[in-house]
């Protein structure tokens, strides 16, 4: 942890903790042969780690499904208490997969036909209640200058480490569903104001609420609302953090990024897709998520990124996280970017 000095309103400086790794890790070793001065890969190992995979994908999109839609309708099937609770716990990781294939598409690495890829990545993306297009407009100011003055999770990421206290507040808001319903509002404020993306949103989950109500199966449609607003909120929270929590502005995005171990058990649950690999991702966003490992082991073979600035483990980081002693964060961040249905 270093500190960072900003100006007070009062003109007087504050001196504020981050979760920034001193500079003394943060070695100095591009351009390489293979890598350039940002860490970008170069030609030929651009071509090879940038080629979008499309039959790969069209398995994982299924499987997506498989773990989504197919983990309700089983438990729709059975229509016992105990397969909607299995079918609840198992909808968070559904919820993350869904989520994470629609930022691949955000990112239009999902297919490389762009009409295929857009259909496919908002299907997905509005089945977990994500506006694809207004979220590809945000996601991109974010990668364009992380914790510039238009990045538009600023209020989530800042702040850290955090009280513990104030750590625990934030997840209990998620996983009773108020920061859910903070979303909504948005969403349904989108909706009055007939916002296209709003509206397909709004009419696809109208189907599938109306399936499961025709075939008298209403749990089916409350398990997959009430785990998006619970369980997946805080896995959303959790991992959003470990990503960006209390890095700072900076052309290094060692200065921006976080380095987590990928654990089987993490990978599971919280970032699929190899989603975990994110100091790659902002490295170069133009390689797609199969990729992202390969990204990774070059970074760590050049020198860039070394063990000192890794955290072994996502609980370890979480636990750095928790650990601030000031009580003046901001309560604010729910993280309802993503559904800032702009025009």
């Amino acid at each position: 942890m270093v500190m960072t000095t900003e100006a007070a309103s009062d003109g007087v400086a504050s001196v504020r903790p981050n979760m920034v790794p001193p500079a003394e890790l943060l070695p100095d070793v591009f351009p390489t042969d293979r890598l350039n001065e940002t860490g970008k890969p170069t030609r030929p190992l651009r071509d090879e780690l940038r080629r979008i995979p499309n039959a790969r994908n069209v398995v994982a999109v299924l499987s997506t499904l498989l773990q989504s839609y197919g983990v309700v309708i089983g438990a729709a099937v059975i229509n016992t208490w105990w397969s909607y609770l299995v079918a609840f716990v198992l909808m968070v990781r559904g919820h993350v997969c869904l989520n994470i294939l629609g930022h691949e598409a955000a990112h239009r690495l999902l297919f490389s036909n762009r009409r295929a890829n857009d259909w496919v990545g908002r299907f997905l993306a509005y089945s977990s209640y994500q506006a694809m297009l207004a979220y590809r407009r945000a996601h991109f100011a974010h990668h364009r200058d992380e914790m510039g003055p238009a990045e538009p999770d600023a209020s989530l990421y800042a702040g850290y480490p955090i009280p513990a206290d104030s750590w625990h507040r934030k997840l209990r808001r998620d996983a009773v569903g108020i920061s859910a319903y903070k979303n909504f509002k948005v969403l349904f404020g989108a909706i009055r104001r007939r916002k296209p993306e709003a509206l397909q949103i709004a009419a696809l989950h109208l189907v599938l609420f109306g399936t499961a109500i025709a075939l008298d199966r209403p749990w089916a449609y409350v398990v997959w609302i009430l785990s998006w607003s619970t369980l997946w909120r805080v896995s959303n929270r959790l991992r959003a953090i470990a990503e960006h929590g209390g890095m700072i502005r900076s052309s290094d995005r060692r200065e921006t990024t976080h380095v987590i171990h990928q654990s089987l058990l993490a990978r599971y649950w919280m970032v699929p897709y190899h989603t975990g690999w994110h100091l790659a991702h902002h490295v170069d966003m133009g390689v797609p998520w199969r990729n992202l490992p390969a990204l990774h082991d070059e970074l760590v073979a050049s020198g860039w990124v070394t063990p000192d600035i890794e955290y072994p483990t996502y609980r370890a980081f979480w636990k750095a996280a928790s650990s601030g002693s000031d009580g003046s964060v901001s309560e604010r961040a729910d993280g309802v970017s993503f559904l800032a249905f702009d025009d």
